[in-house]
């Protein structure tokens, strides 16, 4: 809790004991301008235009893979021209309240009309104000004041009424330092993470056999031998899921697997419900090194559908209806299975799909469907490799969400 007595934070950094004051962000900011009304266009190399699609829901940094420039002459666009310091507020719309903190690094950047550009006073520490754009104060601030009877939206009159206690310019300074260094090192951690993906994502498409192809591009030394190909039924048996919703109970022996339990990092997702024990759910336990595929899809977009977990402890789990239990046999190994099923094999089901709104498959024609199958040892080669980039992937997820954590933590107790 904050103390009632004086304005200042739970934590602080050691030397600062003085109170924090209330000032308006319009009292902060000396000047507000809305953005540049003009088209996006193919980036010319120099002039970028950052708008409120190009700034990240959760870093807030400028997104730089799809730069535009805006189809103006810049001669008269100086105004619109971002410089140090500036922060930008998104007016309108579902992602009202958004901000962003330019840095000088991203260049030369000209913002678009559903922003607001706030311009810092430069005794204040621009890091220190932007951060109080992350705060749950905030957050509050937008909720109410965006409230309309159309879509919500907030002007740079009620921007400037933001109330943002501040301390002394020098314990700004370190504030705003110290988050700036945790940023950072998220960052560092999101671009480790992104790289792995991509690493995972190139092996796939070299490791397995293009179209029309029987070897892959690239190979673990001493395998030259052909893919087979083999229907799924041929090399894995399978048991089908029922409802049974009406055997579900809190203190329940099995995790239950349902279209809500496929994640889409290929983790299961538990969603707190068990079942017990009894004679239809004993027949749907799924045993360690056994898959289980989701055959339905909440929406038509395909997200879910097709998805399997792997699963690497032995009666802990059990299926409920629209998933299937995949049972590899002995010249399929099971990390393999993982790797190919919710890969090249994935690609094939969702082509195979039936519905409208909710979309769906039947398990009689994906076991009838093809796929390229090496000599069990490059399997399991194969397998172990993606397991372990799994691991890793897993590991910074894990880091990067310990960091977020600790910022939410920081946020609310270093700032009023």
């Amino acid at each position: 809790m904050k103390d009632e007595e004086k304005n200042i934070p739970v934590l602080r950094f050691d030397g600062f004991f003085d109170d924090w004051e209330q000032r308006k962000l319009g009292e902060i900011a000396e000047s507000f301008e809305y953005g540049l009304n003009a088209p996006a266009k193919e980036f010319d190399g120099e002039h970028k235009y950052i708008r409120i699609t190009d700034i990240d829901d959760n870093s807030h940094k400028f997104i730089q893979n799809k730069i535009t420039s805006p189809d103006i002459n810049f001669k008269s666009a100086d105004k619109y021209k971002l410089q140090k310091g500036d922060i930008l507020f998104a007016r309108t719309g579902a992602s009202v309240g958004k901000s962003y903190y330019y840095n000088e690094s991203d260049g030369l950047v000209y913002y678009a009309g559903f922003l607001i550009r706030a311009r810092i006073r430069p005794q204040y520490s621009h890091e220190f104000i932007f951060q109080n754009t992350l705060t749950d104060t905030y957050d509050k601030f937008i909720k109410i004041t965006s409230q309309r009877s159309g879509q919500p939206g907030v002007n740079a009159e009620e921007y400037s009424n933001f109330k943002i206690m501040t301390p002394s310019t020098e314990e700004q300074k370190k504030i705003g330092s110290f988050f700036k260094q945790l940023d950072n090192t998220i960052a560092l951690h999101q671009r480790k993470l992104d790289a792995l993906k991509r690493l995972k994502k190139g092996l796939l498409q070299q490791l397995f056999p293009e179209n029309g192809e029987t070897v892959p591009k690239v190979r673990f030394a001493n395998f030259e031998d052909e893919w087979e190909q083999r229907k799924l039924s041929e090399i894995a048996d399978h048991r089908g899921g029922t409802a049974i919703e009406k055997y579900f109970d809190d203190s329940g022996k099995y995790k239950v697997i349902s279209i809500g339990s496929y994640g889409l990092d290929g983790k299961y997702v538990d969603q707190n419900i068990r079942a017990i024990s009894n004679e239809v759910t004993d027949g749907r336990v799924v045993r360690k090194g056994e898959l289980t595929m989701v055959l339905n899809d909440k929406t038509s977009n395909g997200t879910i559908i097709g998805r399997s977990l792997l699963i690497n402890t032995d009666r802990e789990y059990v299926i409920n209806q629209r998933t299937e239990i995949i049972s590899p046999k002995k010249n399929f190994d099971f990390n393999f299975a993982f790797v190919t099923l919710n890969g090249p094999f994935r690609e094939k089901v969702k082509r195979i799909v039936q519905g409208g709104t909710q979309i769906y498959v039947n398990y009689p024609a994906v076991e009838n469907l093809i796929l390229a199958l090496p000599k069990i040892d490059e399997q399991r080669r194969i397998g172990v490799l993606f397991k372990q980039i799994d691991n890793l992937v897993s590991l910074y997820k894990n880091k990067l969400d310990q960091l977020k954590n600790l910022k939410k933590s920081y946020l609310q107790n270093m700032f009023i």
